[in-house]
């Protein structure tokens, strides 16, 4: 309909990118970029689905189209700095290596060399054959990126050599490096190792000499008494680190703690720097260097956190105290509900439902009085999709009906302690009679949906689903018959209406009520004819 609006064109690569579509998602952005080159939305978009296909040296371009345009949008350096890091690795390894032959490092990771890498030859070695670092590479390209922050310095590898002997060598130096620090660096490990080296064996230029590690071990345990506990408090909840996660600003929190900052705010609760990437693309992985020190320095503290944690996911999973209550709509047994949460509240209640593995939580409409009426339906979350700014649509359908017997809150949401509903069974003569009165309005329900309105019908059935078949047995169900639930959500009705209707636990008079409202809309459709 508006094929030349950019917005548009920007929110369906989104879409197309989300849902795996890469190739429309690639042709959205590519005609964005047509209609306004200036703008960042759309080439960023057009490099993702790039990303997405494989065409790595054009998704590079285009997230530098993005840096030129925004030059403070950290997330998307990052995603560049990872594009260039790949690109470049292969070019690293196939360069010269000045080293011994039983010296140079084993790389595990080999990929083609990218085409536009293909300029890069002995020009990246340096003079006197030693091989230039990443960040005489990056130099190259004038964009300043952020280091990583869990780069280290350097690392020492010990090689193997002849008895008695052994070398150290500069194994990986972090592109924050410039030039002369790396060459200082370089430089004075040699100077270390020159004081080692014997005088029956003369050193040839740029070669480390071999150190006597066999004399010489440094001792890596560190006494637990030196460590304080302390130290791996997480700065939010203040209680012992418990699946920690770091920012790519170098902070660590609990997982738990962090996604519930973000429920709130997009930033680093401690420097307030961007971390929205993480909403993106949901992907907290555990600083498992933090967890391998508590694990081995502080194991009782550790327990007691664990121990702390499996309470509190026992109490969250109990389905009769302090049930999670969502304050909506009116919600009925067997009947889908999709839902938008984006409230922080709400967040962290669906959250917890998927963590605690119970996926399921209360629906009630509200009351001025008590803050939620006193029935509601349990829903069951079937799935979720996430959106990049934190809120999601969770697709959930009823289980079954409850009366609140106490309201509470917690952490900003509701909660009741609730008792289940069940139908009244029937026998004997009782028993037949509800039979055919469940046939009887069944019938008069057909008729009524058939004597709709073709658009009006086909609204029913993309919302709700096709009408439910006639059960046999209608007290077959704790709740009755699917077909009057899916009834009653589309029967034209007000909530207070609907509410009692659901409370009632005598199939009989349920029956009778809703053949009193087909009566009702059946009558007012023939006035308006």
């Amino acid at each position: 309909m508006v094929p030349h609006d950019y917005l548009i064109r920007c929110y369906r690569a989104e879409l197309h990118v989300t849902t795996g579509k890469y190739e429309e998602a690639l042709c959205d952005g590519d005609v964005a970029c047509t209609l306004k080159p200036l703008k960042t939305k759309g080439h960023f978009w057009k490099a993702q689905a790039l990303v997405k296909i494989g065409r790595t040296e054009e998704a590079l371009k285009e997230y530098l189209y993005c840096i030129a345009l925004r030059p403070d949008w950290n997330s998307v350096k990052l995603k560049a700095q990872k594009l260039l890091c790949d690109m470049f690795s292969p070019v690293l390894e196939n360069m010269p290596d000045s080293r011994p032959t039983n010296l140079r490092s084993q790389s595990s990771r080999i990929g083609p060399k990218p085409t536009f890498l293909s300029t890069f030859s002995s020009a990246s070695v340096a003079r006197d054959g030693a091989v230039a670092g990443p960040s005489e590479l990056f130099s190259k390209v004038n964009i300043i990126f952020t280091p990583e922050p869990n780069a280290s310095s350097l690392i020492l590898n010990k090689c193997k050599s002849t008895p008695g002997e052994t070398s150290v060598t500069a194994e990986t130096v972090p592109p924050s490096f410039t030039n002369g620090s790396r060459k200082r660096k370089i430089s004075h490990d040699t100077e270390i190792c020159q004081s080692f080296k014997t005088p029956s064996k003369m050193a040839k230029k740029d070669e480390f000499v071999p150190l006597p590690f066999d004399n010489f071990k440094a001792s890596r345990e560190i006494s637990r008494e030196l460590v304080d506990p302390a130290d791996f408090e997480c700065s939010l909840c203040m209680r012992l680190f418990y699946e920690p996660v770091t920012t790519t600003c170098g902070h660590t929190f609990c997982l738990k703690c962090l996604e519930r900052s973000l429920d709130h705010n997009s930033d680093c609760p401690l420097c307030k720097e961007n971390v929205a990437e993480y909403l993106v693309t949901r992907a907290f992985s555990k600083t498992f260097l933090t967890e391998e020190l508590i694990i081995q320095y502080l194991p009782d503290e550790l327990n007691d956190r664990r121990r702390l944690h499996e309470e509190e996911m026992k109490e969250l999973s109990n389905l009769t105290e302090d049930v999670p209550i969502f304050v909506c709509t009116m919600s009925f047994p067997t009947i889908p509900c999709p839902l938008h949460v984006f409230e922080p509240r709400y967040r962290l209640m669906i959250r917890r439902c998927m963590e605690t593995g119970t996926k399921q939580f209360g629906m009630c409409i509200g009351n001025e009085l008590k803050g939620f009426a006193d029935y509601g339906c349990m829903l069951e979350i079937r799935d979720v999709k996430f959106f990049p700014d934190g809120r999601s649509v969770v697709d959930t359908i009823g289980k079954c009906r409850f009366k609140v017997l106490r309201h509470g809150q917690r952490d900003g949401y509701n909660t009741a302690n609730i008792e289940y509903l069940e139908d009244t069974k029937v026998e004997g003569e009782a028993y037949h009679e509800l039979v055919c009165l469940s046939d009887s309005v069944y019938d008069q329900a057909f008729t009524w949906f058939s004597s709709l309105k073709d658009n009006m019908r086909t609204q029913i059935l993309n919302h709700f689903g096709p009408m439910p078949g006639k059960e046999p047995i209608p007290q077959s169900s704790q709740n009755g018959p699917a077909w009057c639930w899916w009834l009653l959500a589309v029967l034209p009705l007000e909530s207070r209406a609907q509410l009692a209707v659901l409370s009632m636990i005598s199939l009989k008079d349920r029956l009778i009520a809703i053949r009193r409202v087909l009566v009702f809309v059946t009558r007012q459709r023939l006035r308006s004819l």
